[in-house]
């Protein structure tokens, strides 16, 4: 199966671009409505204002947008959709990591979602910019406009990795068509989300069905399934001092591996607090953009599900376990689904979330 990766988006900030003096108030209003949100102004229009916090002039719009346009989530353009299109074209690379992009006329009559509707947020921006300034947000997405759920939208909502996106037209478009569509779903994250789609049971090799697969286990699947990633497992890691960060993360990939498990459904990773200062383990936590949780003794020691305790360690650490019982705690409690695997500097224990 092809692994489509899908990139973190970028911090959740808006970017309000104005080049009008009608603009400018509208850009102020909402500036003054969102949190973390920075206003950018042609000088033309700002001459004379003494600057204020986040609040930005510039020359060239064009060269303004080029250079801040991937560090915002959302951006809003008080001006034409046409002129819009033509700014960002050359800098749009892909619906999954693109910003949302919502163009405002300059009488503030019309919000419109024009780029990123679903994963970047774009529908519920221009909802939301349309509810600061009184006007019409404009929506021109298949599935909303139809009153049918969207398979990104379910994703970003539920938190899920997608690991498929070239199959979410596909799959949207099942929806809209109103063809059956085969889901498994053992952790129930989905079903209760796709209202007004007709869901079947029928057999995942049945050709004829457009299909979802949503679980941290990993299955053979057709090209065509749409596979989403649950953030359900935690990851209980020990390590001898000065453990690499490549030896960790290679034999967590194998233990991975050998589990049939996802690497995307990882939640968090987990130690023993006398390792909160061990480089390998940071810098695996830094690798794979994850938070990084140390347990105490106590808190390890109070952990009653553990599988496989090491008299070596309690002896040399003071604790019966430190992967599995640091897996179980990040788990909150979780279940165990992948006892200690040892090799010689790193033990690995996986957990899963109730």
């Amino acid at each position: 199966m092809d692994i489509e990766p899908l990139n973190s988006a970028g911090p959740d900030s808006l970017a309000v671009w104005v080049i009008t003096p009608k603009g400018r108030g509208l850009g102020l209003r909402i500036k003054n409505s969102v949190q973390d949100s920075s206003l950018f102004i042609s000088n033309r229009v700002n001459q004379g204002n003494a600057p204020e916090s986040h609040i930005f002039g510039f020359d060239t719009l064009r060269l303004e947008i080029n250079r801040h346009f991937h560090h915002f989530s959302g951006h809003v353009f008080i001006f034409s959709t046409g002129i819009a299109v033509r700014l960002i074209a050359q800098l749009l690379n892909s619906k999954m990591t693109d910003p949302a992009v919502v163009v405002v006329d300059d009488n503030g009559t019309h919000a419109i979602s024009l780029i990123s509707g679903h994963v970047g947020g774009a529908n519920a921006l221009a909802y939301k910019i349309a509810g600061i300034l009184g006007a019409t947000p404009v929506i021109t997405t298949a599935t909303d406009t139809n009153g049918l759920p969207a398979i990104d939208v379910i994703a970003k909502e539920k938190k899920l990795y997608i690991e498929t996106p070239r199959n979410i037209k596909r799959i949207n478009m099942a929806f809209l068509m109103g063809k059956p569509v085969y889901i498994h779903d053992p952790l129930g994250l989905i079903e209760n989300e796709l209202h007004g789609v007709s869901l079947v049971e029928g057999s995942s090799n049945d050709q004829s069905l457009e299909k979802i697969y949503c679980s941290h286990e990993i299955e053979p699947v057709s090209r065509e399934t749409m596979v989403l990633r649950p953030s359900v497992l935690s990851v209980g890691i020990g390590c001898n001092r000065g453990a690499g960060v490549e030896d960790i993360h290679d034999f967590l990939t194998l233990v991975f591996k050998e589990g049939n498990l996802s690497m995307n459904s990882i939640k968090r990773i987990a130690s023993i607090d006398l390792k909160k200062n061990e480089p390998g383990l940071l810098s695996l936590a830094e690798k794979m953009d994850l938070p990084l949780d140390f347990h105490t003794r106590e808190a390890l020691n109070a952990v009653t599900a553990i599988e496989t305790p090491s008299p070596m360690v309690e002896k040399h650490v003071g604790v019966k376990s430190v992967s599995e019982a640091s897996a179980i705690l990040s788990a909150g409690h979780g279940r165990l689904i992948v006892t200690k695997k040892k090799n010689k500097d790193v033990t690995i224990a996986v957990a899963i979330e109730k």
